[in-house]
């Protein structure tokens, strides 16, 4: 099958719409990937939450917008949490859609995380493909996927060896990393400016050590993201001296990169597994040395004394030292990583080959 007879169905996470920011790496991700397919020439069909808009480069793309209530994440609530799907909710409704598509596509990738869709494909015709976004937050989610695995371990793939370490799988875990668009990020060879921190404002996030680390050093945090829990930002800010923290708000690419490639250093500081880390290979992209916890997907992004530094999770000593040792990091080796690992023509074609891959599984099964 040659990729310009392919055609995939791209189904959105329900959390919030594209541009949102509600859905965090997840909207980015897609946004990506959809370039590097049209790139390739694939025929794309993007089922997503009403209001989704995709960046510029997009314009090959089919949309089915969908209205309906928001999803709440997994993040947000307890391991042990039973499903809930809200009345009215958007996630049975982009399946509606995507399933109706999908008759008539050779397959269908879903972006959520979320029970619904990977219930549904021991149960339909349609080939539904998955690119698990999290780490393993929720009981039922790692029992699914698990089971999943057993029967259609090829329909799942993962962004980092480390992520999927949080399930236990059937077979080895299929890896396709991550991309991105890297023309919508300017390398700035000059990095004199201030600490750099960026994601979802919540406390897994970590932001609070970021700060404590700029505030160690007499330093300004220059903080980008959607500040999903407004009482944990108040807090954080008012725990370290006035000024340490710069708030820039949640930016659309062009202008967070342009700020960002100003950063000496960006600090990732996450409480949990991350998945992967867009954030970091963003960074990366504008040429800024990232400073990060050995901890998920961006300890398997960043190459230690080249491309940034890895510290032992919640070693505020450690990474304020790394930071004051970051000129020994070469900004032109950072953006070389990010060209050679993580462009949206080369994870579109990880996709492609994995999807054509799990077409040819004749062990998939429909119970």
């Amino acid at each position: 099958m040659n990729c310009s007879d392919m055609k995939i169905v791209l189904v959105s996470t329900p959390l919030g719409y594209i541009g949102s920011g509600k859905g965090g790496g997840v909207e980015l991700t897609i946004g990506s990937l959809v370039k590097g397919l049209l790139k390739l020439g694939l025929k794309v069909i993007l089922v997503a939450p009403e209001g989704s808009v995709l960046p510029s480069g997009c314009s090959g793309v089919e949309i089915h917008h969908v209205s309906g209530k928001s999803q709440r994440s997994w993040q947000h609530q307890e391991s042990s949490a039973d499903v809930m799907i809200p009345s009215e909710g958007v996630l049975p409704k982009l399946w509606e859609q995507a399933l109706e598509i999908g008759e008539s596509a050779d397959a269908v990738l879903n972006f959520s995380y979320d029970w619904l869709p990977l219930w549904l494909t021991s149960h339909v015709r349609v080939k539904i493909f998955h690119l698990i976004s999290m780490g393993g937050v929720s009981d039922v989610m790692k029992r699914l996927i698990g089971d999943l695995s057993k029967s259609h371990h090829s329909r799942l793939a993962f962004h980092t060896k480390r992520q999927a370490s949080d399930y236990v799988l059937a077979h080895q875990p299929i890896v396709v990393g991550n991309g991105f668009d890297l023309d919508n990020y300017d390398f700035q060879s000059e990095g004199g400016g201030p600490l750099g921190w960026a994601g979802r404002v919540a406390p897994e996030k970590g932001l609070e050590d970021a700060v404590a680390v700029a505030a160690n050093l007499g330093d300004r945090l220059l903080v980008w993201g959607v500040i999903e829990d407004p009482a944990y930002a108040s807090a954080v800010e008012t725990s370290f001296p006035p000024g340490t923290i710069e708030w820039r708000g949640f930016l659309p690419t062009s202008q967070f990169q342009s700020q960002l490639g100003g950063c000496r250093a960006l600090l990732n500081t996450p409480k949990w597994n991350e998945a992967y880390g867009n954030v970091v290979v963003e960074s990366l992209a504008c040429g800024v040395p990232v400073v990060a916890y050995d901890r998920g997907g961006p300890g398997e992004l960043i190459n230690s004394g080249i491309t940034g530094w890895l510290v032992p999770p919640e070693d505020l000593e450690s990474m304020t030292d790394r930071i004051l040792r970051i000129d020994e990091i070469d900004r032109k080796e950072c953006r070389s990583w990010a060209e050679k690992s993580a462009s949206d023509y080369g994870f579109a074609n990880r996709i492609v080959s994995w999807i054509k891959s799990g077409l040819l599984d004749k062990d998939v099964r429909i119970n």
